[in-house]
Order: structure tokens, then sequence, then C-alpha cells
């Protein structure tokens, strides 16, 4: 069931479950789309601006943060300095569906790793500004971009079928 109240009342509870919330809306707002309009681009300036190019993108996203930044792990994401939003093009052909489930069983996997890392526990990676992030700092800031995002997959499904409010 997707609902954005916390089972408990801590700060760690309260990120989670905003998080998950998020998550469950980027596939609440996929449900019944055909495949045709997850690939579809309605954006003549934004060609890899499309649902399901979104949907992988989120996935990368949390990747990249998790594994890369905060354990400290081999990016091995799908982009290149050639094509730096490949994440997003790769998209288009793979089935939604499996995008999805494989954002959920990402996702599985990095609330275990929050469950068992103290909030204020540091990243392994530097930034460009030559600290290092907090695990609460990474759990906001996914927050902030996956409900971006699914602003964005609002806007496209609306466009898409006409679709809204989910």
């Amino acid at each position: 069931m997707r609902t954005d109240m916390p089972a408990s009342w801590d700060e760690r509870g309260t990120l989670t479950a905003m998080l998950d919330y998020a998550r469950a809306t980027v596939r609440a707002k996929c449900e019944g789309l055909s495949e045709d309009d997850a690939r579809r681009a309605p954006l003549p300036t934004s060609p890899l601006t499309t649902i399901a190019g979104l949907v992988s993108h989120v996935r990368w996203v949390e990747y990249s943060w998790f594994d890369v930044v905060f354990l400290g792990q081999e990016d091995r994401g799908p982009w290149t300095d050639d094509d730096p939003d490949r994440e997003m093009r790769i998209a288009l052909d793979a089935p939604l569906a499996e995008l999805l489930d494989d954002y959920d069983a990402q996702s599985e996997r990095y609330r275990q790793l929050v469950a068992e890392t103290d909030l204020d526990d540091r990243s392994q990676k530097t930034m460009s500004t030559g600290e290092t992030v907090t695990m609460r700092f990474i759990l906001l800031h996914l927050i902030e971009e996956t409900a971006r995002h699914n602003g964005h997959i609002d806007i496209l499904r609306e466009l898409a079928d006409g679709v809204t409010g989910t």
C-alpha cells in the first residue's frame, strides 16, 4: 500500500517513508500505461524525456548515490562521457514492467542499507566541494529528486493518455 505516513515518527522512519512513497508513486503513475506511451517523447527539445526514461533515471540515480557515492564502489552505471544520459536512452529498449521491477528490487536492497546505517555516516566518495555527505543528505536528496521526476512523469502521462492524479 502506498502511504506517506511513517511507521515510526523518528527521523529515519519519516525519511524512509517519504522516499518509499515517492518510489511507489513512480510505479502508480505508470499503472496501465502502454509500452508506446511509456516511450513517447512529446517535448521536441527533449527527445529522451519519456516516462520509461524517467523510470530508468530515478533507478540509476539511486544506484549512483548509494553504491558509488556512499559505498565508494566503482561506477558501473550505463552513462559514458560520450553519452551522459544513456540511462534514459537504454530505457527505450526495455519493457516498462522490467524497468519498474528492477527499480523495486534495487529499492529493497537500499532499504536494507539504510536500515543498517547511521544517518550521520558519511559517504566514501568525496564530492566536488571536497566534502563527503551523510546518509541523511542522500535520503533527502533522493526524496527531492524522485518527487520532482514524479511531477514530470505526471505531466507526460497526462499528455500520453489523459490519466491524471495517480
